[in-house]
């Protein structure tokens, strides 16, 4: 996991590096064209003491601003230092969970992650949740009842629900229970109601679920159609071997065959798919949720870190989605093993 998770920092801190239009030239742009004098006087008026010289490379649009001036915006934003010694200064405070300060919000890193954190993990863990509990049950439903009409009939919905895009689904949930064109049943923006702080446990609780109805149904139906699927195909495959066939002919109940044989084996799949799927759905796929309901969580951070070529921002994420994403992996390399106890890492490693 160690070697992992710095060799994803050096590759993403490489193609952040190069990408044009960082900080410093996002600053330069200001000085130069919409913030004029004011921002100019802020970094001219400040301490003539800069931490180092300017690393001499030319920016686009630095032709009006001295190399003075350059060089304190560097220093401002650490890029007074070369890449390799910033790169290693970055992942020794990483290793402390200290990420910094973003470099346009004014706040710190670790304290915006904490911010929007609450939000992220109620729409990742709760739609996860969900998604698991209807499309394992639903799958193995379908494969135990393949070709029937109940078969054909929720494979059709569940076409539906893959073609149909989460973002759109949205949309059509505001306009339909929203305040939209026809009823308004639940609040369109955030997590609470304004008057929260007043209401009493169970009313809290109510009122949070009633604000993640529509988010998370979003959520939902463009996330379990895969992994229905995904189960449904493991399980035929399964129930169709050897081994099944001999548990049936020795008299075995249809159930025992299922949940004492079947299961054990059909799940592995499902449990190897699981870390991809659980950071797609808490965190790749939550920006435009959270944006058409105008919940503030990590996707969104992160989306307009990258737009302001906010590195700490970007990279503090990035550390976080990553960390979380081998835990998970790890998980369910555990889970492998209480599924299925035949499997042992020790063995194949001593081979």
């Amino acid at each position: 996991m160690i070697p992992t998770l710095f060799g994803i920092l050096l590759i993403n801190f490489l193609i952040v590096q190069s990408a044009p239009g960082g900080p410093v030239e996002q600053m330069i742009f200001q000085l130069e064209g919409h913030e004029g004098g004011g921002a100019l006087s802020r970094i001219v008026g400040s301490s003539t003491e800069v931490g180092g010289s300017s690393t001499g490379q030319d920016y686009r649009g630095s032709q009006g601003l001295s190399e003075e001036v350059i060089a304190k915006i560097e220093a401002l934003y650490g890029f007074d230092k070369p890449p390799v010694e910033r790169f290693f200064d970055m992942v020794i405070n990483y290793v402390q969970f200290d990420f910094g300060d973003s470099f346009f919000r004014n706040e710190s890193v670790i304290g915006l992650i904490k911010e929007k954190m609450p939000v992220s993990i109620s729409l990742g863990l709760w739609s996860t949740l969900i998604i698991y509990l209807i499309s394992i049950p639903l799958g193995i439903r379908k494969a135990v009842s393949h070709g029937s009409k109940f078969d054909v009939w929720t494979s059709a919905a569940i076409a539906i629900g893959y073609a149909v895009p989460g973002f759109l689904f949205a949309i059509i949930l505001i306009v339909m229970f929203a305040g939209g064109s026809y009823f308004d049943w639940f609040p369109l923006r955030g997590l609470f109601s304004d008057n929260y702080s007043e209401l009493s446990a169970l009313e809290k609780v109510a009122d949070y679920f009633w604000h993640l109805a529509l988010p998370l149904l979003a959520y939902t139906i463009g996330g379990f159609a895969t992994l229905t699927m995904l189960t449904k195909n493991s399980f035929l495959d399964e129930i169709n071997k050897q081994y099944v066939q001999t548990a049936r002919a020795k008299g075995l109940s249809q159930r025992r065959v299922l949940y004492g044989h079947v299961f054990r084996n059909a799940m592995l799949i499902v449990i190897s798919g699981f870390p991809a799927a659980f950071i797609s759905i808490f965190f790749t796929g939550s920006l435009l949720i959270e944006v058409i309901f105008s919940l503030d969580g990590l996707g969104l951070l992160g989306f307009e870190a990258i737009q302001n070529r906010d590195f700490p921002v970007i990279f503090g994420t990035l550390y976080i989605f990553t960390l979380i994403g081998m835990l998970v992996k790890l998980l369910s390399d555990l889970v492998y093993v209480a599924v299925d106890p035949r499997i042992s890492f020790d063995s194949q490693g001593a081979k």
